[in-house]
C-alpha cells in the first residue's frame, strides 16, 4: 500500500532510539524527509545516517525538550532544514517513576509540556500549508491504575489533549491522534534494564501479555506511520492501543 508519504516532511522528538528511531526509519522508507532530536548526539548522528541511506533528507540536533527555548530552536531548525512540516510525532518521555516532586516535574516537563509546546508551534505552519498530522505517543499506563502516578497521569493527559486538539484543528485540516503502546522491548531500553535488574518483575509483565512476549518498536512504528499518513485521512481524535492485548479494558 502506498501511504502517500513520499516528499512529506516529518519531525520526531525523541527520535534516536526505540520507537522514535524505528518511526523515523519507517517514515524515511516511505519517502518522507525526517528531522529528529534527542539528548545524545552520538545516537542521533547514527540514526540520521540510517535515514539518509534510505534516500531522503535528515536533520538531527541535540535538544532537551524540557527546555522551552531549546525545543523552539530545534523545531525552527527542522523547518528550515526540511522546508516545511507535514507531520509531528511527539515521542519524548522523562520516565517519571517516582511519586515525588522530581518524578512529577520530569513527567510534566518532558512528557506533557514538550508535547503541548511542539504542537502549538507547528500548528500555524501546518495551517498555512493546508493541513498536517500530529501524533502523540502515550502509553497504556494512562488507561489503568497501577503505574507510577506521575507517569500514568501525564500519559492520560495526552489522550485528552489529542482529542481536544483534533476537534479544534479539524477546520484547518490538521489531524491529531494518540498512539498508546504497551510494554516495548529493545536493547538499551527501559524494559531491557528491568530485565537485567529485576527479572521477576520483567517475567511478571510478560506473563500478563497473551502473546507471551513484549512488543517490538517496529510494531508500534508501523502504526504511527499509518495514522500519520494520508491513508488515515478520516482518523482524528483517536487513541490507538498497540499492546498485544496487554491492557484488558475496553477503553
Amino acid at each position: 500500500m502506498d501511504l502517500g508519504l513520499a516528499g512529506k516532511n516529518a519531525i520526531i522528538t525523541g527520535g534516536s532510539k526505540g520507537i522514535g528511531r524505528c518511526t523515523a526509519l519507517a517514515l524515511a522508507a516511505e519517502g518522507a524527509n525526517v528531522a529528529i532530536c534527542a539528548r545524545g548526539q552520538e545516537a542521533l548522528d547514527a540514526t540520521a545516517e540510517e535515514i539518509r541511506a534510505l534516500g531522503v533528507q535528515a536533520h538531527a540536533a541535540a535538544c532537551d525538550v524540557s527546555d522551552a527555548g531549546a525545543l523552539e530552536k530545534f523545531l525552527n531548525g527542522a523547518r528550515t532544514a526540511l522546508g516545511s512540516v507535514d507531520i509531528l510525532v511527539n515521542n519524548t518521555s522523562g520516565f517519571g517513576m517516582t511519586d515525588d516532586e522530581a518524578g512529577w516535574k520530569v513527567s510534566v516537563d518532558v512528557d506533557l509540556m514538550a508535547t503541548v509546546r511542539a504542537t502549538q508551534q507547528v500548528i500555524p505552519w501546518m495551517s498555512d500549508a493546508g493541513g498536517g498530522s500530529i501524533v502523540h505517543i502515550s502509553s497504556i499506563s494512562g488507561l489503568e491504575p497501577g503505574s507510577p502516578p506521575a507517569y500514568a497521569a501525564v500519559k492520560a493527559a495526552l489522550f485528552n489533549h489529542a482529542k481536544t486538539m483534533a476537534q479544534n484543528l479539524a477546520p484547518q485540516n490538521i489531524r491529531v491522534n494518540c498512539v498508546a503502546p504497551g510494554s516495548i522491548f529493545f536493547e538499551g531500553g527501559f524494559w531491557d534494564m528491568v530485565k537485567q535488574g529485576n527479572r521477576e518483575m520483567f517475567d511478571g509483565v510478560v506473563a500478563g501479555i497473551p502473546y507471551g512476549r513484549m512488543g517490538k518498536p517496529e510494531e508500534v512504528a508501523d502504526t504511527i506511520v499509518f495514522v500519520a499518513s494520508p491513508r488515515a485521512n478520516w482518523v482524528s481524535g483517536a487513541t490507538l492501543v498497540v499492546d498485544g492485548v496487554q491492557h484488558k479494558g475496553i477503553y
